[in-house]
């Protein structure tokens, strides 16, 4: 196991204090990974060559491994419910995969054979309903749901969202696109436009909104986003072909999707793949990952540090206010910190 440490100096706002960051790597293996989920003590990936698996943010060595097909998929999703794990791989035909908790036996449940079918993000509310987001066909939205009374996943029927702009579609960066509170459901979106598509959950009405984030080529865009509540929310992204470059990149709104504000243009890391809110700070502090670094606010997205030049690593999520886990490219890691 690869343990090390890091003194780091972070200046939050007007408070400046010494910060301690201690990384332990949880997990080595050749395999590409963007998309966590936490549960029951242990972190559960999907990633490159079929491979599901767990291992323990307490034990290492208790770990497991399985391949969901017999042939070498790339997945990019991963979503819970009360019972089951959900993983769906990019590219055409999408298998849709059912991997129960208690034994983590995988069963194939639904395919999309649409030759467009890509899927880039995959999400369940509190609520229980799931939603996965394809690449459009076309300019014609394509998503799956899931509703728990049903217990199955459904193909949308054309026309059920509103169109994209050509040229527009989301970016499987790292299973973070799509966002909810108790109110709505968010998806954001990249290339030639970079838009956000919002649901109303009781109405199941969406409205689109547009943002003023980097837009106008297929590589740029709104990489993922967070909702803090119904109206506080958080975007990040940029240009994975230009990862320096860090203008209009970074975006906050309070009005729920409607209005974005862009925070910290020319004087961030730039480019990002994936964007959490902390928890029990109530917005103020947020973490930030992409190949390059991460990076941390404490004044609500508004001003930004780089505390590790870690390359490689493209998801991440809060295990408790202290602990983040991160993964990416043959690894997962675990970063702690606190006050000293």
């Amino acid at each position: 196991m690869q343990k090390f440490f890091i003194l780091l100096f972070v200046s939050l706002g007007y408070l400046s204090f010494a910060q301690k960051v201690h990384f332990e790597t949880l997990l080595e293996d050749k395999i590409s990974i963007r998309a966590l989920q936490i549960n029951d003590g242990k972190v559960f990936y999907t990633g490159t060559d079929s491979k599901f698996g767990y291992v323990n943010l307490k034990d290492t060595a208790d770990k497991k491994q399985i391949k969901l097909f017999y042939k070498n998929l790339q997945f990019r999703t991963l979503g819970q419910n009360k019972n089951a794990f959900y993983a769906i791989n990019i590219e055409s035909p999408a298998y849709f995969f059912k991997i129960e908790k208690k034994s983590l036996k995988a069963k194939l449940v639904f395919t999309d054979t649409v030759k467009s079918a890509f899927y880039d993000a995959l999400h369940f509310g509190k609520d229980g309903f799931g939603i996965a987001l394809s690449d459009p066909n076309g300019t014609k939205a394509a998503i799956s749901t899931f509703k728990k009374n049903w217990d199955r996943w459904q193909k949308c029927a054309e026309g059920c969202l509103p169109d994209f702009h050509v040229g527009e579609a989301a970016f499987a960066a790292s299973n973070s696109n799509i966002a909810s509170s108790k109110k709505y459901m968010w998806f954001a979106t990249g290339g030639m436009s970079s838009r956000i598509f919002r649901q109303n959950i009781k109405t199941c009405t969406w409205e689109i909104f547009e943002t003023p984030f980097i837009q106008r080529t297929s590589s740029t865009g709104m990489y993922s986003l967070d909702f803090l509540d119904d109206n506080f929310g958080i975007a990040v992204g940029g240009d994975y072909t230009k990862q320096a470059e860090n203008i209009n990149n970074i975006a906050t709104t309070n009005d729920a999707g409607k209005t974005w504000q862009i925070q910290a243009s020319g004087k961030n890391g730039g480019y990002k793949t994936c964007v959490k809110f902390r928890p029990k700070f109530k917005g103020k502090d947020i973490i930030a990952v992409g190949d390059q670094n991460i990076e941390f606010s404490n004044d609500y997205g508004k001003t930004w540090k780089i505390i590790s030049e870690e390359k490689g690593l493209y998801v991440c999520e809060w295990i408790d206010e202290n602990t983040v886990v991160f993964a990416g490219r043959n690894r997962i890691v675990k970063m702690e910190f606190m006050l000293l």
